[in-house]
């Protein structure tokens, strides 16, 4: 074995993920455009969807995301009249994301959009549910 294999594009784990990452994303676009949202926006509604009020560090959390990457993100669809943001009232140091429901009626509009998605990707239900459990072990795995 050459001390430079681990350096071969093909021997590397990270260069598939990224791909698929990007593919993935790739193929949601049409459809977010539909909608007007960027991936990381239609993430973020995801999380306001199911939350409908959260603090911005416990969604960057979710995200796996910090405050300098979300900030704008959460300007742009606050701008978009999704959401709204406020200090806390019990600790001025938290941030307070709120759904409203302009951000809960687009719900109906994006409700579609992961069934779409899926019949863009050909990967059969029983690889599909065993690659989400596998990335999930490596993301948990990731957490500080």
């Amino acid at each position: 074995m050459d001390k430079y294999d681990s350096l071969k594009l093909e021997n590397q784990l990270c260069f598939p993920l990224y791909v698929c990452a990007k593919e993935v994303v790739r193929q949601y676009k049409p459809f977010l455009d539909e909608i007007d949202l960027t991936y990381t926006q239609y993430i973020t509604m995801m999380v306001m969807w199911e939350h409908k009020q959260i603090t911005v560090k416990e969604l960057g959390d979710y995200l796996y995301l910090d405050s300098g990457t979300l900030t704008p993100v959460l300007k742009t669809i606050e701008k978009k009249g999704y959401i709204t943001r406020a200090r806390s009232k019990e600790d001025e140091r938290n941030l307070i994301v709120t759904l409203t429901s302009e951000g809960e009626a687009l719900k109906e509009k994006a409700s579609e959009i992961p069934t779409k998605v899926s019949k863009c990707i050909s990967l059969a239900p029983e690889d599909a549910a065993e690659l989400y459990r596998i990335l999930h072990a490596v993301m948990d795995g990731m957490k500080d």
